[in-house]
């Protein structure tokens, strides 16, 4: 019977319909797109698999000025010393970390103040355990007459960028920081 068959296929003026290049391409192209999608997802999720553990300690070698500006708000220059080792953070997704230093206190007027004082961007492990001996590079400014005698904390955040996947961002508070009880 499946002889009977194939004569009768190759006796009919049929001919085998092959696919066209179109849809040969079309197909490759959906494979190769699923492929990428899959392998996307599995660094994304290879990420939550990384627990970091970074390092940080932040000494303030030097209060450089600490003055009354003429509106009344409060200034101060510092000379920091920030050691820190971020290489934790890094996967073999990780693109770059940016990181902050930021200065955090409470004033009767706010809850929360934050104040950056420092940040760099990070694009390799390698450079990932670092110290440097550095001024605050931006300037640490209180709207008032707020910072005599005030106890704040310094917080390094960082913000881990990967190739594929969502963005996360954490931080570590160091405590343990007091302004002078006059200006110099």
């Amino acid at each position: 019977m499946a002889r009977g068959l194939e004569v009768q296929w190759r006796n009919s003026n049929q001919t085998p319909k092959m696919h066209s290049f179109g849809y040969r391409a079309n197909a490759l192209l959906t494979f190769s797109l699923t492929i990428l999608a899959l392998m996307c997802a599995m660094a994304s999720i290879s990420d939550n698999l990384n627990s970091p553990s970074p390092t940080a300690t932040v000494q303030i070698v030097n209060v450089n000025r600490f003055q009354k500006k003429p509106n009344g708000d409060d200034e101060v220059g510092l000379t920091l010393d920030v050691s820190a080792d971020l290489q934790s953070l890094f996967t073999w997704n990780t693109k770059q970390v940016f990181v902050f230093l930021a200065a955090e206190y409470s004033t009767p007027k706010n809850s929360l103040n934050q104040v950056s004082l420092w940040d760099g961007i990070i694009p390799a492990k390698e450079d990932a355990k670092f110290s440097i001996k550095t001024k605050n590079k931006y300037r640490f400014i209180d709207q008032g007459s707020n910072l005599r005698g005030r106890d704040f904390n310094m917080t390094l955040h960082w913000h881990v960028m990967p190739k594929t996947g969502k963005m996360f961002a954490d931080k570590l508070v160091l405590p343990g920081f007091r302004l002078p009880e006059s200006y110099r």
